[in-house]
């Protein structure tokens, strides 16, 4: 949906897109501190979490099973409800209460509000992943009417088909599709965070202040990446791509400081 030259009265030409894992967001010291930069920054700001540890914590209070397959989540139809509660319930509305309790206005939403991210369910081979939802498109005029009003829409890792079936989606995946569209349908410039538990990407034990796709190839060969690693970088450098700059890497005690964590770059 093309937004181009719309909603620019009200807001800066710059749009801040930056996800957080659920770790930081269990950790009230971590989240706290993430949560006061955000308040003062002075650009549209869009938030998105994960939550996966807990969700794992509460499928046991309740029984269910959590598997992985290559650092992904398989989600039966337990483990989607168990989502469907943690991430657009208990991670996301605590998200929004500390945000409004720090004067800023806050809506939190699952992809399926307002058709903001809808998504198909990931074919069944030749892993299958059960209700896990592949991103097709990202519904920017909504969220642009948000920020233009001055809200910091905080999103759940969840997605929609559009017919009623909620699906588990990756938060890097969301957040960097949001950017990318913003960037592409928007007159906006975006900027994309992509919080980690490392200080960037790392390589020989040192971090990688910029890292490119020659890089990145020569890293998995070497498996110096590896894991989430990798589908967090291939959603990274699509976003470099698109025009989404900078796009960045970066543990969440540095968010807020320049020249920190791995910046992705295409050369």
């Amino acid at each position: 949906m093309n937004t181009k030259d719309s909603h620019t009265k009200q807001l800066t030409n710059t749009i801040l897109v930056t996800k957080i894992g659920g770790k930081v967001a269990e950790d009230e010291q971590q989240l706290g501190s993430v949560l006061d930069g955000l308040t003062r920054l002075n650009v549209p700001v869009i938030l998105v979490h994960g939550g996966g540890a807990q969700a794992t914590s509460i499928a046991e209070a309740f029984s269910v099973k959590s598997q992985m397959i290559d650092g992904r989540r398989v989600t039966d139809t337990a483990m989607l409800d168990i989502a469907i509660m943690v991430y657009g319930g208990l991670i996301n509305k605590k998200i929004v209460a500390q945000l409004e309790s720090r004067g800023r206005k806050a809506l939190g939403l699952t992809g399926a509000d307002m058709g903001i991210i809808r998504s198909v369910k990931r074919p069944a081979h030749p892993v299958d992943f059960g209700w896990v939802g592949d991103i097709e498109s990202i519904n920017t005029e909504e969220l642009l009417v948000l920020l233009e009003r001055e809200i910091i829409p905080v999103l759940a890792p969840l997605s929609s088909d559009g017919s009623g079936q909620l699906l588990n989606t990756n938060a890097d995946s969301i957040a960097a599709h949001v950017a990318i569209a913003l960037a592409e349908n928007s007159s906006f410039q975006v900027s994309l965070n992509l919080c980690f538990d490392l200080e960037g990407v790392m390589v020989d034990g040192k971090l990688c202040e910029v890292f490119n796709p020659q890089d990145f190839m020569m890293a998995k060969k070497d498996k110096q990446v590896s894991g989430g690693m990798i589908p967090k970088l291939d959603v990274g450098f699509k976003a470099v791509q698109a025009g989404v700059s900078p796009v960045r890497i970066v543990h969440p005690k540095d968010l807020y400081t320049q020249h920190s964590g791995t910046y992705l770059r295409l050369d």
